[in-house]
């Protein structure tokens, strides 16, 4: 499904799975949608299971907007508290339009609490209480993590149990039904040659000769080219390059400190989710990464460079990225927004270093080139995830692997399968629809939004 046809479905009101390979422009077609939405006056529910995610799209973990926040289940007195919490209730009553990215990290009894929550706060038994619910990503990517929790307590869960990681395992989505829109085309990859390992890996039929074009890929440490940022899949392994290689620079570093605003909790949300660290050390030849987009400025989430120097007057770095631009950074704000007015905030330099980073944090970017150990990985898609950041194979560069690299979740194959046979039938379906239908559908769905206001 090209993306032009998803749109014109999501206009519908219809609930709506939106998925689709790494770099086929899911993120690229939310933001479409919801500027149509803000358009029409209309402000959607913006979320992610991460922080990381929700700071690529511009909205809040979808944890703190349900006010669910760290919970692993729901009892009647917690949905009561957050039924009697005055502004979890309006934020949610308010909604028209829920949007939820990165929808393979979210765990299927996460999925199911948020869907009780909102059906308690609406007063509607509909499936998350009657909005219109979007979920994005792609389950070949990086799988929810799990952490044990306690159940002393003995209480009744109003939540199921369930053995599955994946969210589409929810009693809550087979409620909900959503319509399959499988993104087909591909932007961020233009290497034919690499797509068709990258497409080996997905599809579980990587062989010796997918392989036999990897290891041309492979070098030495040593040998890794200069400011190309490093993947691990632990953190032990990134802070100590970066800290290794900022120390190797000559001169004392500037140091660049995060400030705060709102709540605290907020607040901590945002910097778990920023991929800009709290302090922030920076000295001339340092490798960076940008860490926001800002298309006026010549940079985007992603983008590769060095300081050069430090401005005179400000004190803030100079950074040429690896086009050849000279970009002078200035603090920028992430924010959580709600009505168009900003509940928390913090402000960094959108950078970080970029010697080193993991693969987890990499995961929605887009790179020209990147060095992988991917010795180590332990997950499920944590090499696909990696491999697909680059947009070709010369722009890769193999430190190792292990077999799980190569991997992907047998489970997700198959479901896989039933996704694009859903598409290729929503396709067939809306086809049928006249234009001028489609547009009365889409008009219908704004007004309903309208007529259907919360306070």
């Amino acid at each position: 499904m090209i993306q032009s046809q998803a749109l014109a479905i999501l206009k519908t009101g219809a609930n709506v799975f939106l998925t689709g390979e790494p770099g086929s422009g899911k993120t690229y077609l939310v933001n479409q949608y919801v500027a149509y939405l803000r358009s029409a006056g209309i402000e959607p529910a913006i979320t992610a299971s991460t922080g990381i995610a929700a700071t690529h799209i511009g909205g809040m973990t979808i944890h703190s907007w349900s006010g669910i926040g760290i919970k692993t289940k729901l009892d009647k007195s917690d949905l009561n508290k957050i039924v009697l919490n005055k502004y979890i209730a309006k934020r949610v009553r308010r909604a028209k339009v829920l949007i939820i990215d990165e929808i393979s990290m979210l765990l299927p009894g996460m999925l199911s609490m948020i869907d009780a929550v909102c059906r308690a706060v609406k007063q509607r038994p509909e499936p998350f209480g009657g909005m219109q619910i979007i979920l994005v990503g792609d389950f070949f990517q990086l799988p929810p993590i799990v952490r044990r929790a306690d159940d002393n307590n003995g209480q009744a869960e109003l939540i199921e149990k369930l053995p599955s990681l994946f969210a589409y395992d929810s009693s809550s989505w087979a409620k909900l039904n959503p319509t399959v829109c499988y993104l087909t085309e591909q932007y961020r990859q233009d290497d034919s040659n690499f797509l068709e390992i990258l497409s080996s890996i997905r599809r579980n039929i990587f062989d010796d000769n997918h392989l036999r074009r990897i290891e041309t890929r492979k070098i030495e440490y040593l040998s890794a080219p200069a400011g190309v940022p490093k993947f691990f899949s632990h953190n032990i392994d990134v802070n100590r390059v970066n800290e290794e290689m900022l120390a190797q620079l000559s001169g004392a570093p500037k140091t660049f400190f995060m400030f705060s605003q709102g709540p605290d909790s907020l607040a901590a949300a945002l910097k778990r989710g920023c991929l800009s660290p709290e302090t922030l050390s920076l000295k001339i030849g340092a490798a960076v990464m940008f860490t926001k987009n800002n298309p006026n400025s010549g940079f985007a989430n992603g983008t590769l460079g060095m300081v050069t120097g430090f401005d005179k007057t400000s004190g803030y770095p100079i950074v040429r990225t690896r086009n050849g631009r000279r970009v002078s950074v200035k603090p920028m704000d992430w924010t959580i927004e709600e009505d168009n007015k900003a509940r928390a905030k913090i402000t960094q330099l959108p950078l970080r270093l970029a010697w080193a980073i993991t693969v987890h944090k990499s995961q929605g970017m887009s790179l020209e080139a990147a060095v992988m150990d991917l010795s180590a990985v332990f997950e499920f898609g944590q090499g696909y995830v990696a491999l697909s950041r680059v947009s070709r194979l010369t722009g890769l560069y193999l430190l190792g692997w292990n077999e799980r690299a190569f991997q992907v979740h047998p489970e997700v194959l198959v479901k896989d399968k039933f996704f694009q046979l859903a598409s290729k039938e929503t396709e067939e379906k809306f086809a049928k629809i006249p234009p001028f239908k489609l547009e009365k559908m889409s008009d219908d769905f704004i007004a309903d939004c309208e007529e259907k206001e919360d306070f």
